[in-house]
């Protein structure tokens, strides 16, 4: 919202929950096409050995540009801790339906974390000031926006492993249930950036918990809730780049010990690429552009395109068109802004409006707010 504009940046929300939901259903009308059964297998049908190292490539690094979230109360302790203790035992499962049963403890928590912003939006917002421009509809950073939207939908890599423990698969049920799906995560989606970003205007951080003050006991809670989620889902993202592994390098079998290497040797790389990064916005930005707009808008309509053998009029190709050079627009351009133009992140540092001589909001001096919001002169530039 922030980066695109507030009403410009639902309109985009709408259109990449659109895009998300017809795409998941046209990677497996493209592999039923190419009796496939894979993302994997079904892009290798379609564009040889080539397109199959791409895709492969964009699957395996999907995870990785990943921040899961005294030394004893330090972040990197915690998420050694919690990595060794939770996330790793959990990554060794074998079976996917078992990890959706785990990870659908991470939605329950999500409704939870919802509430807290909800809340915090009725009780903080109104001490915060509204920056310049707040409400203009569009801003020239839209496509930065669209690459965390895209972030925040992308599920295609692991869409067919799904599809494939589903009772009974067809592609009729896969319909019913990614419409019902997309239709619940854009709601979601739409309540977290209208009730953060009416809190936090043009304070909204890549992050939005580095918003809220660090003696905020309830927020406190829903780092916790939100910390939870990412332990419950990571295994997910790493079961879909050990499978990436075992296809590429193990013709897609392996033993319990080969198994047991690979994941260790993924989550310990992950972790530690968590442990060196701290800015969220910058890595949900990177991954939007250079993965999950790959895996949404060029690659399924590529593959359809390729395989279909409808006419150039029927709904799905003309659909497909549009997709593929709208999502390489959103690559290329996406990740030049997202290098040149990085989101804000504050590292931790409490914002002005978390000191108790600013408890009263009503007026703010600039000399004073320059001395305690402890934010660049760069992200300052809203109040001139």
């Amino acid at each position: 919202m922030k980066q695109a504009g507030f009403p410009l940046g639902l309109l985009l929300l709408f259109w990449v929950s659109y895009i998300t939901d017809f795409s998941l259903v046209l990677l497996i009308k493209g592999g039923a096409l190419s009796g496939t059964d894979s993302y994997q297998s079904l892009v290798n049908k379609a564009f040889g050995f080539p397109g199959y190292l791409l895709l492969s490539t964009l699957q395996f690094m999907y995870p990785f540009i990943v921040d899961p979230g005294s030394w004893f109360i330090s972040r990197h302790f915690i998420i050694v801790v919690s990595t060794v203790t939770c996330t790793l035992p959990l990554s060794l499962y074998r079976d996917i339906a078992k990890l959706g049963k785990i990870s659908f403890i991470s939605t329950i928590l999500t409704t939870v974390i919802l509430g807290i912003v909800m809340t915090r939006a009725i009780s903080l917002g109104p001490n915060i000031p509204k920056t310049d421009n707040a409400w203009v509809f569009a801003k020239p950073n839209a496509i930065q926006a669209i690459g965390v939207m895209s972030f925040a939908f992308i599920c295609h890599h692991n869409c067919f492993l799904v599809y494939g423990s589903l009772k009974e698969p067809t592609v009729a049920k896969w319909q019913r249930i990614i419409h019902t799906s997309i239709l619940v995560s854009v709601f979601i989606c739409v309540l977290f950036a209208t009730c953060g970003y009416f809190t936090f205007t043009g304070f909204t951080q890549g992050d939005l918990f580095e918003n809220y003050c660090r003696s905020d006991d309830l927020v406190t809670f829903g780092r916790f809730c939100y910390g939870i989620t990412v332990i419950l889902t990571y295994p997910i993202e790493c079961f879909v780049t050990r499978e990436v592994i075992a296809n590429v390098f193990f013709g897609g079998t392996r033993s319990s010990v080969l198994h047991t290497i690979l994941t260790v040797v993924i989550v310990t790389a992950a972790t530690l690429v968590s442990l060196l990064i701290d800015c969220l916005g910058i890595v949900l930005e990177l991954n939007g552009v250079l993965c999950a707009a790959p895996l949404i808008f060029i690659i399924p309509s590529a593959c359809y395109l390729k395989l279909s053998e409808e006419p150039r009029t029927h709904s799905d190709k003309i659909m497909a068109c549009v997709m593929f050079p709208v999502g390489a627009v959103v690559m290329v351009v996406g990740f030049i802004m997202a290098i040149t133009n990085p989101q804000d992140c504050t590292h931790g540092q409490e914002m002005f409006y978390c000191f108790r001589d600013n408890i009263s909001l009503t007026n703010i001096s600039w000399t004073h707010l320059q001395l305690t919001t402890q934010l660049s002169l760069r992200n300052l530039s809203i109040f001139q």
